[in-house]
């Protein structure tokens, strides 16, 4: 019951799918996996304000007491260290760790504390189907699932995934990251 205890501590946000996979003891989210809580509204002892620190459009599979399963998209690599600090006791050397991030110019395989993590640049738009995209997975590969079990079939498909690059360090990745440039937009004049 991982992911439901993550759901009491307030350690999710945005949700939009969160939920038993099947019959198959996994459970699976999707939404805002939260790494640094936003503080305390004044005057509260329990109501908090929005987390600072976020994986966006997170996608997370877990069984009752470890993790299966992390992506999403992180807009700052050292960010990671923060996953690092809350998740890493609920994770084995299988758990599957495939992140979009923004400040990193090409794929990098990441060894770190007995995890192998892939990361990817982000290329911008809604990250699941970014994922489905880069695993090779077709709407047609998910039809008639739920949205629990597609996150299931996702999964499936990452545990083969690899970046086709030499392990790095943390402190290595972090050396080589970029800086994001984001255009100043305007919407209709």
């Amino acid at each position: 019951m991982l992911v439901a205890n993550y759901n009491e501590k307030g350690m999710l946000s945005i949700t939009s799918v969160l939920g038993q996979a099947g019959t198959t003891g996994q459970y699976a989210f999707r939404g805002d996996l939260v790494l640094k809580e936003g503080g305390l509204r004044e005057g509260s002892e329990r109501d908090r304000k929005p987390p600072e620190v976020v994986i966006h459009q997170a996608i997370v599979l877990a069984g009752n007491d470890k993790l299966l399963f992390v992506g999403g998209l992180i807009y700052a690599l050292a960010d990671l260290s923060l996953f690092f600090d809350k998740y890493q006791s609920d994770m084995t050397s299988d758990t599957v760790l495939l992140f979009y991030v923004e400040d990193i110019a090409e794929n990098m395989k990441v060894a770190h504390a007995g995890l192998t993590l892939l990361l990817l640049p982000y290329p911008g738009g809604m990250v699941w189907n970014e994922l489905l995209e880069t695993l090779y997975l077709e709407k047609s590969d998910l039809k008639g699932q739920s949205a629990e079990e597609k996150v299931v079939t996702a999964y499936e498909a990452a545990k083969d995934f690899d970046t086709k690059t030499t392990a790095i360090g943390f402190d290595d990745a972090l050396a080589q990251t970029i800086e994001v440039v984001k255009e100043l937009s305007a919407g209709p004049v």
